[in-house]
């Protein structure tokens, strides 16, 4: 068998005396969407900010691509170009145009000429209806179309991975689709995705994987199908009877 793209062993996390992820064991494979689900709190947001090394675990062990990521000599800047994460609240650079936000990665951190990168961004942004806005900046932006240019800004940099944040919690309801829109193609293109969501609808009919989250322990994952369908613990039950439309 294909070892998984991303593997966490034990991992833990804590914020004071606060136990955040308590034991993680999970397997990422390559090409398919993994959605994790779960209450606020319950640790998703941090397992993706320790997946991207943002945050440091404190115990147990993250794998990627059969290296040890979580080994202290291991340089975050180059793991963070393979492995991308977009934020809710976008975290677009304001006073950059849409196409240099896009284009400051691929030319900064992965050294392509800036021609090159140009090209590919304005490819990219066509491809997601955005581009009329290459030469517009951020608030000008609906919120729809501002997190569409921080998935593309992610994607620019060619990243093995794309870890997704509760992207759409912040959007008005009747633009959270064209966001949606924007992953499910990217599924098709075999991009590996993580994705923190309240989405359940969306999780059913795009996730490979969906992975239950509660108070820092996975209770619950498998095939999206069986997970929201029909679910083997009581935790998971719960929260699914208060979030999945039917």
């Amino acid at each position: 068998m294909t070892p998984p793209l991303l593997r966490l062993e034990g991992v833990q996390k804590h914020f004071g005396d606060h136990a955040v992820l308590r034991g993680i064991d999970l397997d990422i494979e390559e090409h398919e969407v993994t959605c994790l689900i779960g209450a606020s709190g319950s640790g998703k947001s941090t397992l993706l900010r320790c997946l991207n090394l943002l945050e440091t675990v404190d115990d147990g062990m993250i794998w990627f691509d059969g290296r040890d990521i979580t080994d202290p000599r291991v340089a975050a800047d180059a793991v963070r170009r393979d492995i991308g994460l977009v934020f809710q609240a976008y975290n677009l650079f304001p006073h950059r145009s849409v196409l240099d936000n896009v284009t400051l990665g691929p030319i900064r951190s992965r050294g392509i000429k800036s021609a090159v990168a140009t090209v590919r961004a304005r490819d990219l942004l066509a491809r997601f209806g955005l581009a009329e806005k290459a030469s517009s900046y951020p608030d000008s932006l609906s919120g729809g179309q501002q997190q569409r240019v921080a998935v593309v800004r992610a994607i620019a940099m060619a990243p093995r991975a794309l870890l997704l944040d509760e992207i759409t919690s912040a959007l008005d309801p009747l633009l959270v689709g064209e966001v949606l829109e924007v992953i499910a193609e990217l599924k098709t293109e075999g991009m590996t995705i993580v994705m923190a969501t309240h989405e359940m609808d969306f999780a059913r009919d795009v996730a490979d994987k969906v992975v239950f989250l509660d108070g820092g322990v996975v209770t619950e994952e498998g095939p999206a199908t069986q997970v929201l369908d029909d679910p083997r613990d009581d935790r998971t039950a719960a929260f699914l009877a208060r979030h999945l439309k039917r």
